[in-house]
């Protein structure tokens, strides 16, 4: 089971680049601001994200 967690700011980002700006606004309200990847994969798949291309949370913040 994949236990990483990731950002979910990098997500919003990744839908906001594809012009999705309303499922970007839905995953911001519903999830919390770290997503565990292995809880939301078939959340990631539906909005064709592949969670091999975010960064794990703790790489992500240490970066802001």
């Amino acid at each position: 089971m994949d236990t990483t967690q990731v950002n979910k700011a990098e997500i919003v980002a990744i839908l906001r680049t594809r012009g999705k700006h309303a499922r970007a606004d839905w995953f911001d309200r519903e999830l919390p601001d770290i997503v565990d990847v292995g809880k939301n994969r078939s959340l990631l798949t539906t909005l064709e994200i592949d969670p091999a291309d975010l960064h794990p949370a703790d790489r992500v913040l240490q970066q802001a």
